[in-house]
């Protein structure tokens, strides 16, 4: 495995985004910001919402959208920089534009239909326009929420509640065709498929299905999922916990391979490059972004630029 250290020194990295010029954006939740990473390795940061920034895609506009979950408690000690939960000052989750030329975080929506976001984390664009993101939901020392999948117009003019309930959901993502929606649960280290009728319309399984999806796969163990992202061949690579890596699961979920990165929390993946061929790995907990060159291409995203 060729890994190339792009940036160090971030501070809990998560969302890249792969631009055409070879810099990635990302977030940096511990540090409410929304950084760009030069090619050289420098950090600029573009925007400053605060809270906890924690997911990141590029809509239509050619603003990016930010699911913010509103803050975490955080401790650094010998195994890098962790998230404890809630934050004292956590401000509510919700979901904001960030404007790339002036820097300005509007937010677009702090509630769903059926009540207020509580931690909004992963996110994505269907070539309608419309941005599934899921709602982790947020931990506190007695109780922990239940999380959904929302779907919701990029001009701020609706949201729906499409799934519900899920255990901390997390990464999400569309398979090439735009016909199933993968959603992977952290705690449960679970990664479901939802077959969709249209755009941000859910065709529910039966029974005993939980939540209307298919379960791909769950790994063994203690691993945990985080985010994620697709290749071209519609394969679904997971960013997956203390068993640090890269979990490439097939469609049907009968082939699982595992890539191993050097850290507990390798929190997410982008493909950019040439041919779509490098994927960015976010490494949270030692602050760092790095490059592997990969087998294939990975998966075209909407207005990806």
């Amino acid at each position: 495995m060729n890994l190339r250290i792009v940036a160090r020194g971030l501070r809990f990295p998560e969302g890249p985004i792969a631009l055409a010029d070879g810099s990635v954006l990302l977030v940096e939740v511990a540090r409410g910001t929304l950084s760009r990473v030069l090619p050289d390795g420098r950090v600029e940061v573009v925007a400053e919402p605060g809270g906890g920034p924690n997911g990141a895609a590029l809509g239509p506009d050619g603003a990016v959208y930010v699911c913010n979950n509103g803050g975490f408690r955080w401790h650094e000690g010998r195994h890098g920089l962790l998230p404890l939960g809630q934050a004292e000052d956590y401000s509510g989750g919700r979901i904001e534009r960030v404007d790339l030329a002036s820097g300005e975080a509007r937010v677009l929506y702090d509630a769903g239909p059926n009540g207020p976001l509580k931690g909004p984390n992963d996110i994505v664009f269907d070539r309608a326009g419309g941005m599934w993101f899921t709602d982790l939901g947020k931990a506190r020392a007695r109780d922990m929420d239940r999380g959904g999948v929302y779907y919701a117009r990029a001009d701020g003019s609706s949201i729906s509640e499409a799934i519900y309930p899920l255990l901390t959901p997390n990464g999400i993502g569309l398979s090439p065709d735009e016909t199933r929606l993968y959603v992977a649960e952290t705690h449960t280290g679970r990664l479901w498929a939802f077959d969709l009728e249209a755009p941000g319309v859910v065709k529910r399984r039966r029974y005993p299905s939980p939540n209307g999806g298919e379960l791909v796969a769950g790994l063994p163990g203690f691993q945990l999922f985080d985010s994620l992202a697709l290749d071209a061949e519609g394969n679904i690579c997971v960013a997956t916990l203390f068993n640090g890596g890269i979990s490439v699961i097939s469609p049907d979920g009968r082939s699982i391979e595992h890539l191993p990165m050097p850290d507990d929390f390798t929190t997410n993946i982008c493909f950019g490059g040439p041919g779509l061929r490098t994927a960015y790995i976010t490494l949270s907990t030692s602050g760092q972004l790095v490059a592997v060159d990969w087998p294939g291409p990975g998966l075209v995203l909407n207005f990806m630029r």
